[in-house]
């Protein structure tokens, strides 16, 4: 794995639409799809990393009870701890183990092994690391 992960320019198209730039919202859309469906993915980290970014953004909605993410870069601190208390954990937490979850009930760690001829063991290690990275990634962007 030489090719080094990178997702800068989603974080950028996030935090294009949270500055207000709404016609992006449908090139948002379509690269979730993309990152889900693992379209595109150099690697299984590009994958996993692209998989976790589709999840943590649908995740990051349903948190907040929105998709306007002008609306999620507004909430202040009261508003982060009200939304922590409904959801019953911390926003890091939550998107974390929202991504982790969805590795593990859709047996994704078998399908990446046989996709890109990788031990299972070798993408088990970065399942936890990579979900921590893209969370505060998406963190990043909405504070």
């Amino acid at each position: 794995m030489t090719d080094k992960i990178e997702f800068s320019s989603f974080y950028q198209l996030l935090n294009s639409i949270k500055e207000g730039n709404s016609e992006q919202i449908s090139l948002l859309d379509d690269k979730i799809n993309e990152f889900k469906n693992g379209q595109n993915s150099k690697s299984f980290l590009d994958e996993l990393g692209s998989l976790y970014l589709s999840i943590g953004v649908i995740e990051l909605y349903n948190f907040a009870n929105t998709k306007d993410l002008q609306e999620i870069g507004l909430i202040d601190k009261e508003g982060w701890e009200t939304l922590s208390s409904t959801n019953q954990q911390e926003l890091p937490i939550y998107l974390a183990n929202k991504m982790i979850e969805y590795i593990k009930e859709n047996n994704k760690v078998k399908e990446m092994s046989n996709k890109w001829n990788i031990k299972e063991g070798e993408i088990r290690k970065h399942i936890t690391k990579m979900a921590r990275y893209i969370t505060e990634g998406i963190i990043d962007v909405i504070e």
